[in-house]
C-alpha cells in the first residue's frame, strides 16, 4: 500500500476510487472497500481510496471533532484489506469552495479514473452539489462510471463513525468493537509519569497518546497491550488520577500490564479498550486504592482470559 498526502504526490492509470473521510474505517466502510477492491483488481486497475484531514465537518463548522484514527492507522487498516493507494488530503476552506466538476476533474487527471464507488449519501464539493447524481452526470462529461452502495445497518441501525465517536466518548467500548469489527484502540510513547504506581507494587506506562483522537471516558479498563507484536493483558485507567492531582486538566492514560516486568520507556504501546470496569474514583487512603488496583486486576484477568 502505498499513502501519500497530496493529490500532487500520485500518479495513477485507470483508477477504481472512493472517496470519504472513512473514519474508524468501520464494518458499513469496509463493505464498499472490499467491494472496491476485489472489482478493481478483477479489471487489473489499482483500488484508490481518497480520505481527508482533518474531518471536513471540522472546518466548514468550526467545532472541533475528534476522529477515532488519526491518518496513519486509517491507512494501515485500507492497506490491510487490499487498498493499493491511500491519499490523505488537507481538507480547507479553499477546498472546500470547489465544484463538483472542478474536483472531479482534478481526479480524472491526477488518477485516470475509470470507475467511482460512492456511499448512498455521498456528496462533495461546494454545498455538497455532486451527490451520487451529479457525480454520474459529471462522470458522462469526463469518461467515468459511478456506482453507488448501500449503507451497512445492524439491529441498532446504519453503522456510522458518528454513532462510534459517542459510543467511545461515553465509554462503551464493548458495543463500539461490534461496529467497528475490532477492538478501539490508543496508541504512543511510553513517557515518564510521577511513578506513584511504582511506589504503592503497580507501575503503569504512560501513554503519550494523539490529541485529535477521540478518548474514551475516564474510567478503568480491561485491555489488551501490544508492545510490537507482543500482547499483555492490562487494566487501564483513563482520567485525572483525583486521588493524587485533582487539579489536572487533561486526562492520562496509563496501563498496568500483568505478569509484566521490563523498562519500557520510549517505546511505542497500542492498548485496545475490551471492557470499561469501573468509573475513576477519588479515595481517602492509599490503602483502599490499592484494595480497589487488586479488584481491578482480578476483573482485567476474568474478562481477558
Amino acid at each position: 500500500m502505498q499513502h501519500y498526502y497530496s493529490l500532487e504526490e500520485v500518479s495513477a492509470k485507470n483508477a477504481w476510487l472512493t472517496v470519504g473521510v472513512f473514519d474508524g474505517v468501520h464494518r458499513g466502510h469496509r463493505q464498499i472497500i472490499r467491494k472496491l477492491v476485489a472489482d478493481a483488481h478483477t479489471n487489473n486497475a489499482p483500488a484508490v481510496l481518497l480520505t481527508f484531514d482533518p474531518h471536513p465537518a471540522s472546518v466548514l463548522t468550526g467545532r472541533e471533532i475528534k476522529c477515532l484514527t488519526t491518518p496513519t492507522e486509517r491507512a494501515d487498516l485500507l492497506g490491510a484489506l487490499g487498498v493499493d493507494i491511500v491519499i490523505t488530503q488537507r481538507f480547507t476552506p479553499d477546498l472546500s469552495t470547489a465544484t463538483a466538476m472542478e474536483y472531479m476533474s482534478r481526479l480524472k487527471e491526477t488518477l485516470g479514473l475509470s470507475h467511482l464507488l460512492i456511499g448512498y449519501d455521498f456528496a462533495l464539493g461546494k454545498g455538497r452539489e455532486g451527490n451520487a447524481a451529479r457525480l454520474t452526470e459529471i462522470g458522462k462529461e469526463l469518461n467515468y462510471s459511478v456506482e453507488v452502495i448501500q449503507a451497512l445497518s445492524d439491529e441498532s441501525g446504519v453503522i456510522s463513525s458518528t454513532e462510534i465517536r459517542k459510543l467511545v466518548t461515553t465509554g462503551n467500548v464493548t458495543e463500539a468493537a461490534k461496529l467497528l469489527g475490532y477492538n478501539y484502540s490508543m496508541s504512543g510513547k511510553i513517557i515518564h509519569g510521577a511513578e506513584r504506581g511504582r511506589k504503592i507494587g503497580f507501575p503503569t506506562a504512560n501513554v503519550d497518546y494523539p490529541k485529535q483522537k477521540v478518548i474514551p471516558t475516564n474510567g478503568i479498563y480491561a485491555s489488551w497491550a501490544w508492545i510490537g507484536e507482543e500482547k499483555f493483558m492490562a487494566a487501564t485507567n483513563i482520567g485525572f488520577n483525583p486521588t493524587f492531582t485533582p487539579e489536572r486538566q487533561t486526562p492520562s492514560l496509563e496501563a498496568y500490564l500483568l505478569d509484566f516486568d521490563r523498562d519500557i520507556y520510549g517505546q511505542e504501546l497500542k492498548l485496545e479498550f475490551v471492557s470499561r470496569i469501573r468509573d475513576e474514583l477519588k479515595f481517602d487512603s492509599v490503602d483502599a486504592l490499592i484494595e480497589k488496583i487488586h479488584e481491578d486486576v482480578d476483573k482485567t484477568r476474568d474478562i481477558l482470559e
